[in-house]
């Protein structure tokens, strides 16, 4: 590890940090670009040390760092800019400090549609459905909506959360058709689904034997995208594909998240001559290697 008086500092933020992938990624994409830079990881155990950690941040020049749970809505207070999704989110996960100056932005919606855009899977006048309405269906629904899907159905255990996320989009976005359904009430929800989203936690490890709603409700048209990346492919990807389904996991949305946050600190990694097939391929073996999954 080559440290001197010119490597640049980034890093990560929230509370739990320590089961965290970003300092693994970010650091290998570092590596992979031969940039003389770091990134650590910051546990902020007390949200009274949040202004204070940010005020730390400008005053010694780190480049920018990342927000996760559960400072990205309380962080935005601190920040001199925000983007405009972010704005509209009213969540950040990305900063980026120019001479002190910090401007906002949230990667993860991007993250998600760059994985469907890799794959040629076209979102434009689509009909989609999230299962789930936290922030991560937050995020992924206003991207999609920038898009220019065509509707969308959100399904999730309590429909006050599942409303509120609808009020969210339509407010921006009023020509998007909307509807909302509760989970354990199947039998209601449209059939024909173009892309079907498990934004929430059921599924992943160490609950890997539940799945958020039956496959089979759907056609066999429909692309199973769960964000969830352990286990790699959860029991309802694995349904779905036994019916003949195309399916995707988590693991590409978090790795595109982090290249976007990248880009966002760093100019140079703009460069189109850069593989980013390739990092994100080292990247992916790395993540493996490390979860085991």
């Amino acid at each position: 590890m080559n440290i001197d008086s010119d490597t640049k500092l980034y890093c990560l933020i929230g509370n739990p940090i320590s089961k965290s992938l970003s300092p693994m990624i970010h650091n290998l994409i570092f590596q992979l670009n031969s940039m003389n830079a770091k990134y650590l990881a910051f546990n902020i155990d007390n949200a009274e040390y949040l202004e204070k950690a940010v005020d730390g941040i400008r005053a010694l020049g780190i480049g920018g760092f990342n927000i996760t749970i559960p400072y990205k809505i309380e962080i935005m207070k601190y920040i001199d800019e925000i983007d405009e999704k972010a704005k509209i989110l009213g969540a950040i996960n990305t900063v980026l400090n120019i001479n002190g100056k910090l401007r906002g932005f949230n990667t993860d919606g991007d993250g998600f549609v760059k994985s469907l855009r890799d794959r040629e899977i076209d979102i434009k006048d689509k009909k989609v459905a999230l299962i789930g309405a936290g922030g991560a269906a937050h995020s992924i629904a206003v991207s999609l909506a920038f898009e220019g899907i065509k509707e969308l159905v959100i399904i999730n255990r309590t429909t006050q959360n599942a409303y509120k996320l609808k009020k969210l989009v339509e407010d921006v976005f009023p020509n998007i058709h909307i509807n909302c359904y509760e989970i354990g009430r199947e039998t209601s929800i449209p059939k024909d689904i173009d892309i079907l989203i498990n934004t929430t936690p059921i599924g992943m490890y160490p609950d890997a034997d539940s799945v958020p709603i039956s496959p089979r409700l759907f056609s066999t048209s429909t692309i199973f995208y769960d964000i969830i990346y352990k286990p790699q492919k959860t029991k309802w990807i694995l349904e779905a594909e036994k019916l003949g389904c195309k399916t995707f996991g988590g693991l590409d949305m978090l790795i595109n998240q982090a290249i976007y946050s990248q880009k966002i600190w760093n100019k140079s990694l703009m460069n189109d001559s850069i593989d980013w097939n390739y990092i994100k391929g080292e990247v992916l073996k790395n993540i493996i290697n490390s979860l085991q999954i």
